[in-house]
């Protein structure tokens, strides 16, 4: 058999395939380096599920180890993003990490990176090449809690470009169709709008709020209606008292269109 033959390309072939682990893979993530980290990471996720809330086409999380070599079960170099959501897919909560060779090869449409002192090198220089050039996301942010540093880059002919801020200082995401921008000291949601994309905690507030409002308003109305009863009512008793005079006049042989 010559090196060249059919047979022998197939074997090379075997040998030099990709076999990608099979498995549960539990997510590997070392604690997060401040409560303010947590409370970004948290709102992020919490604001989006509640501005999608009727879709069921995505998955967004935070701190979880994304698995994406078929030569190991996590880079050297590499731990999973602060905060990432993956498009076309199930929201499964039930996921101990994101496998790519499981979840059809899917990436992470956006990832935003929360900066430490500890973190904001490899989050600036080292997790953006792999975000650019492996992983392909179109969409990369990070943001520092502490002094409110905020960029954003997008997938354009492969390479990441600065997005430009609009004049509130926001940054278009494409993939989300949504602004970030920093509200109250966090990274935050904007509608196209420029409507703040309320948490479900403000948003039940803002409820609250409206059903009070509301609750003025028909207060406010009933008191209306019920002066203008009254009103009515005196205006009615003034024509009652008016005929009344009238008639006495008349029994008394007085008419009152003379008087």
């Amino acid at each position: 058999m010559t090196p060249s033959s059919p047979l022998a390309i197939d074997q090379k072939d075997k040998k030099n395939e990709i076999i990608f682990p099979q498995g549960e893979f539990w997510s590997d993530e070392p604690p997060l380096e401040s409560n303010l980290h947590l409370r970004q990471i948290f709102i992020l996720i919490q604001c989006l599920e509640w501005t999608w809330k009727d879709r069921d086409d995505y998955f967004a999380t935070g701190n979880l180890t994304i698995y994406y070599s078929p030569n190991q079960k996590k880079s050297e170099d590499f731990r999973g993003p602060d905060f990432f959501v993956v498009l076309g897919t199930t929201r499964n909560q039930e996921r101990k990490s994101w496998v790519v060779w499981q979840e059809g090869g899917k990436y992470p449409n956006v990832i935003i990176e929360v900066l430490s002192d500890s973190t904001a090198k490899v989050d600036r220089e080292e997790k953006k090449q792999i975000y650019q050039d492996i992983f392909r996301t179109p969409d990369y942010f990070w943001f520092d809690p502490d002094s409110l540093e905020f960029q954003g880059f997008t997938l354009i002919s492969g390479v990441y470009q600065p997005i430009e801020p609009n004049q509130q200082g926001w940054l278009w995401s494409q993939q989300l169709e949504l602004y970030l921008g920093i509200h109250q000291r966090q990274l935050r949601y904007f509608t196209p709008d420029g409507e703040l994309v309320p948490s479900p905690e403000e948003a039940a507030k803002q409820a609250k709020r409206e059903r009070q409002r509301a609750e003025q308003e028909r207060q406010r109305a009933e008191q209306e209606r019920q002066r203008a009863e009254q009103e009515r009512q005196r205006a009615e008793q003034e024509r009652q008292r008016a005929e009344l005079l009238e008639e006495r006049l008349r029994s008394l042989g007085i008419n009152p269109n003379e008087l």
